[in-house]
């Protein structure tokens, strides 16, 4: 396996939108592990340098030498095995399942409503998809009970989750008009009291690549 000191000597390359959700998983990671980042910064209306550069048109997708990282989630995984200090899931094989569980679940479930959501025609639809979305908070506020962080200390989950649910605790900033965002202001309120909003903060107090 290629040590760590030597994978720094190449730069690691991102391909990235403004406001991108996904993008900003990478960031996090990337802070969290001190690592510096050349980013990539692309026309969300002309993203042929991704296709070019990928083979498809979404982002992230991280460039390191010879290997095209696509997906968020697995170059969060790519960075975590070649810059495994520090690490982004918990040394315990039992903490890191659960946490594992979590992003799975959160990646196939949790987004397909407001995913959803952009496109649904039909009332009755919608009406089931906007009870789910906030369904799930008690669900974060849950796992954040007496907890800073969603599963203890700073790590994956919250580098998952943080660049969605950070739309419900500090709202659209400035520039930001996808519908998508709206979304996710809009369906996931929350009461003054929520553990999200202080977690929220302290998440985003983090560094970015």
């Amino acid at each position: 396996m290629v040590q760590a000191q030597e994978l720094v000597l190449d730069p690691l390359r991102v391909y990235r939108i403004p406001f991108s959700t996904n993008v900003e998983r990478v960031a996090l990671a990337a802070g969290h592990k001190e690592l510096a980042v050349e980013w990539i910064d692309v026309d969300p209306g002309d993203r042929s340098a991704v296709e070019a550069a990928s083979g498809q048109p979404l982002v992230p997708v991280l460039v390191h030498g010879g290997e095209v990282v696509c997906d968020s989630p697995a170059i969060l995984d790519w960075l975590d095995e070649r810059f495994p200090d520090p690490p982004l899931y918990p040394a315990d094989r039992a903490a890191r399942a659960e946490v594992a569980i979590f992003v799975q679940w959160f990646n196939l479930v949790w987004k397909g409503p407001p995913n959803e959501l952009v496109a649904v025609e039909d009332d009755a639809r919608a009406a089931t998809l906007r009870d789910r979305m906030r369904a799930s908070i008690g669900l974060f506020e849950g796992l954040l009970h007496d907890r800073e962080y969603l599963f203890g200390a700073f790590g994956m989950g919250d580098v998952i989750a943080f660049p969605f649910l950070k739309y419900a605790a500090f709202g659209l900033p400035a520039g930001d008009d996808e519908l998508f965002h709206r979304i996710l202001v809009e369906q996931l309120p929350l009461e003054p009291e929520s553990p999200i909003h202080a977690w929220a903060r302290r998440v985003d107090a983090h560094p970015r690549g």
